[in-house]
């Protein structure tokens, strides 16, 4: 993995996931060294710092768009306003949830990609999920070809969000003629940061929502509706495929098989954390007052007891350096998935890449297995 931050871990993280939303190494690095030397105190501290870096970095590229629709370059536009999008995510995800400049640069990222969609007619439109009495809000990102397409609804983790989603899929999915519905599910994105719509066990609630939604849309072929996640989306996709009988096939991306578990050992201070403030992250996503009421409760985040039911294609794809999520736990769901009539677990190793985790380092590998994966199975390709 790119160390912008040498020996800081979750700073890097940022820094590699951005690159795969398609940041530019020249813009990055000005940005990186203005903090550079705030980064040795740790993945919490300066991260206000990053914030005011990055969010200059960003505005600077709206400027740059607004300047080439101007002169006329609307696709020149889109990139700078797609790229910019990236940035405001990177700085946003970083921040504590009271930090209060945090919802308006969220607002402004949001913004910032409706432009790059429109100015760009990039293939996605923004479509709300109707969900017990009230909704979610996902990106649908149509596949190539004639009539209704296949569909994967493919669900964040802990602390990405949708537009992150669609930047680092690009249009690998899209060219194999499979279509797309990434969501902000209760816990993640505009659902939590402007809906309060904390995150749920049962997982199948929102994602039958989902195939609700898509069974809706004509373009859309209701006999081959998938479900993917990646990161803790490992365990809410496949709890979700478990007992939601509409989904054709899952994908885990990063085997989150018992989250719950995981928390003790992060609080032992085993593996490394996706987010500074992490503690108050999490606490936030699920609801809770304190740490003691959710050490209590997160124990019930956990495949343990429910992968028997998994009776779809499941594939589990995983990094070998991943250093967030054992690799013990992507062996524990192939294991227990008995009941899958065609279960495959790829782990990811330095001679292919994409051995961090949800291969942050190098997401190419990871991005078209899984796709020619969905495709296979969906019987687009042989």
């Amino acid at each position: 993995m790119y160390e912008a931050f040498p020996g800081n871990y979750v700073w890097n993280l940022a820094v590699n996931l951005c690159l795969e939303m398609g940041g530019r190494i020249g813009e990055i690095e000005p940005a990186n060294a203005l903090i550079r030397a705030i980064a040795v105190q740790g993945a919490d501290a300066g991260t206000e710092a990053f914030f005011e870096a990055w969010g200059r970095l960003a505005d600077r590229l709206v400027a740059l768009g607004d300047e080439a629709l101007d002169a006329g370059g609307r696709l020149s536009a889109a990139e700078k306003f797609r790229r910019a999008a990236a940035y405001y995510i990177t700085a946003e995800r970083m921040q504590s949830r009271r930090f209060p400049g945090r919802r308006t640069m969220y607002l402004t990222m949001l913004d910032t990609m409706t432009r790059a969609l429109e100015a760009g007619d990039l293939p996605a439109e923004r479509v709300e999920i109707p969900y017990e009495g009230r909704s979610y809000p996902g990106l649908f990102i149509r596949g190539k070809g004639e009539g209704s397409r296949p569909c994967m609804v493919f669900c964040n983790g802990l602390d990405s969000v949708k537009e992150m989603i669609f930047l680092s899929i690009r249009d690998a999915f899209a060219q194999r003629g499979v279509s797309v519905l990434a969501i902000d599910q209760p816990g993640v994105g505009e659902a939590l940061r402007l809906r309060d719509m904390t995150a749920v066990i049962a997982t199948e609630r929102w994602a039958g929502a989902a195939v609700d939604y898509l069974e809706g849309r004509q373009d859309v072929d209701a006999a081959r509706i998938g479900m993917m996640g990646w990161s803790l989306g490992g365990y809410y996709a496949p709890r979700a495929a478990c007992y939601e009988k509409r989904f054709k096939i899952c994908v885990a991306w990063g085997a989150n098989h018992n989250w719950g578990e995981l928390q003790r050992r992060r609080l032992a201070r085993e593996g490394d954390n996706p987010v500074p403030h992490y503690w108050d992250h999490v606490m936030w996503v699920w609801g809770k007052s304190s740490l003691d009421e959710f050490m209590q409760f997160v124990p019930g985040v956990t495949l343990e007891g429910h992968l028997q039911n998994m009776t779809v294609p499941f594939l589990i794809v995983h990094g070998a350096n991943d250093r967030q999520i054992p690799i013990q736990y992507a062996q524990m769901s192939h294991a227990q998935s008995v009941n899958s009539p065609d279960r495959e677990l790829k782990v990811f190793t330095d001679r292919e890449g994409g051995v961090e985790h949800v291969s942050a380092d190098n997401m190419e590998p990871a991005r078209s297995y899984i796709a020619d994966w969905v495709a296979t199975r969906f019987g687009i390709l042989s």
